[in-house]
């Protein structure tokens, strides 16, 4: 069944279901009260038999990338924040989140998000400017070295990603580094749906040759800012040369308001070139067991002969009202699955 959205934005006419375990990680049990408020937004990996996750954990200052490892995906061990806030004025004074890894020639190189402004206490929710940021570390567990001398590229006014500029997953082809980064700009104009005005968000690509350098952003994205969607996670599939791009969907509320319903997938066969039709819904309220409101940011991760894909989602009673300020925090971290090898649905 197709869903249909209040302002006619895009919706899927497929479906590739995922089957949900349920939650693997809940807010509240991080050292320090990291994350008391909310864990969400992860980046999962493996190295060497072992598998690491970056979350965001909201604390008593605000949002702070923290890390907790596993050895069979379900129980995790939380270590705390592996990055700190900026000092006043800096681009990450307000949060040092969202942080995905690349390891490249023995060296580990970490994509984060910083900004300096939040909401109010006691959420501190992120806002806009959602910023690139560099760190290196000499493990996957770090630690962590900022690199604010790194410029890798930042929003530009006027276009797909005037607002937002946030890192993504990294892919390298041939000599060249691709991140399919978070985009998104700001509609101001109010209407009836949209009292506050409107963000179109999408994904695009940026290129660089260099980890410790500069990223040039594509001129146009992967599927118009109309799909609202956002954040990346990548699988290839060797079998039938298919490119699978997953993110998180931002539907609408009966209030206007905005929250993350839903994870799509798209496909292709060129990395390059992604058609907006091509793709499908794989994991929302129909399908998740524990979280009937919120489906937000997935990560996906080969294991054996199943595809693992990590989400944040909030429990929260059956028919309560949206709530824009709880829709941000909450938060836990839920675990679904996928069978291999993948196809496109028919």
């Amino acid at each position: 069944m197709k869903t249909i959205y209040s302002d006619g934005r895009p919706a899927t006419k497929h479906r590739l279901m995922a089957r949900d375990f349920g939650p693997v990680l809940k807010h509240g049990e991080g050292p320090g009260r990291c994350d008391y408020l909310g864990a969400r937004d992860v980046w999962v990996w493996a190295h060497k038999g072992r598998y690491y996750m970056h979350y965001d954990g909201a604390g008593p200052k605000g949002w702070l990338a923290c890390l907790a490892t596993s050895t069979d995906l379900v129980h995790w061990t939380r270590k705390g924040p592996v990055l700190d806030f900026g000092r006043k004025g800096s681009r990450d004074s307000g949060s040092a989140s969202y942080a995905t890894t690349f390891l490249d020639g023995g060296k580990w190189h970490g994509f984060y998000v910083g900004t300096p402004n939040t909401s109010g206490a006691p959420d501190f929710i992120p806002s806009f400017p959602y910023l690139t940021m560099k760190s290196t570390g000499k493990s996957p567990t770090g630690p962590w070295t900022k690199q604010y001398g790194v410029a890798t590229f930042c929003p530009k006014p006027g276009t797909y990603y005037g607002a937002t500029a946030s890192p993504g997953h990294i892919v390298k082809q041939g000599g060249e580094y691709l991140m399919f980064f978070s985009a998104s700009t700001q509609d101001t104009r109010k209407t009836r749906i949209h009292p506050w005005g409107l963000v179109l968000r999408t994904i695009g690509i940026a290129r660089t040759r260099n980890l410790d350098g500069a990223w040039t952003p594509d001129p146009d994205p992967v599927v118009p800012l109309e799909e609202q969607i956002e954040n990346s996670s990548l699988y290839y599939e060797k079998s039938n040369r298919t490119w699978f791009l997953f993110t998180n969907h931002v539907g609408i509320a009966k209030d206007g308001g905005e929250y993350t319903d839903a994870i799509w997938v798209y496909w292709s066969r060129d990395i390059n070139r992604w058609n907006p039709a091509d793709k499908a819904l794989v994991l929302d309220s129909s399908n998740c067991k524990w979280s009937k409101g919120v489906t937000g940011l997935p990560s996906v991760l080969k294991v054996g002969r199943r595809l693992a894909i990590f989400y944040d989602g909030r429990a929260r009673p059956r028919g309560a009202p949206y709530d824009a300020r709880l829709a941000n925090t909450s938060r836990d971290v839920g675990l679904a699955w996928l069978d291999l090898p993948l196809r496109p649905p028919a």
